[in-house]
């Protein structure tokens, strides 16, 4: 499937890390790099469009499309939710002539870059602090205090796996943190900023 003159954008970072503000910003400003929608099996949170922001799956459809070898990766991330990268999803992409952006934890993150190797640039998108995000977390209130205590500790595991990406950005601001992300998906797409 990794054909050698198409190229992949991997983007991780624990749960409220900010990778998702940022992408939809080089989104914007890319008109080249394009989303690949991930597939989960939990349920749509407000505003979340099927098709748009996940394949909203059941656990069953879920398991019978592992079972089909359908994914290129994919991961029980709490216990019954998944979450995982169709093939069909870059076949779709790549046949556009478009980069795929992932949008993806950091195990899953790994296993995309272990996979593609030098035809993806990774990168990880880290909170300034562990407290900083668990306020993040909570400003969004769409969780429950255990939910985002959960969250929290799979953060500081997610934390470690840091050092197997190319391009590490602390995202202290936003605005600096986006810079960086462009510089970085510039200097991979062209060889220099755009």
């Amino acid at each position: 499937m990794n054909s050698s003159n198409h190229k992949v954008i991997i983007m991780s970072s624990p749960s409220g890390g900010g990778k998702t503000t940022i992408m939809k910003r080089l989104l914007k400003d890319y008109p080249e790099l394009e989303f690949s929608i991930s597939a989960c099996s939990r349920s749509p949170r407000d505003g979340e469009i099927e098709g748009k922001d996940y394949y909203f799956l059941t656990v069953e459809e879920f398991q019978k499309k592992i079972a089909d070898n359908e994914f290129l990766e994919w991961e029980e991330v709490y216990e019954g939710m998944f979450y995982g990268t169709l093939k069909s999803e870059v076949k779709r992409i790549w046949n556009k002539e478009h980069v795929v952006v992932f949008d993806v934890d950091v195990v899953g993150g790994n296993n995309l870059k272990n996979y593609f190797k030098e035809q993806a640039l990774a990168i990880f998108i880290m909170p300034p602090s562990v407290e900083v995000l668990r306020d993040r977390l909570l400003m969004r209130g769409t969780e429950t205090v255990e939910s985002i205590d959960i969250r929290v500790a799979r953060a500081e595991y997610e934390l470690t796996f840091s050092d197997k990406y190319e391009t590490i950005i602390i995202n202290d601001d936003i605005e600096t943190a986006v810079r960086e992300a462009k510089e970085a998906v510039s200097d991979y797409l062209y060889g220099k900023e755009k």
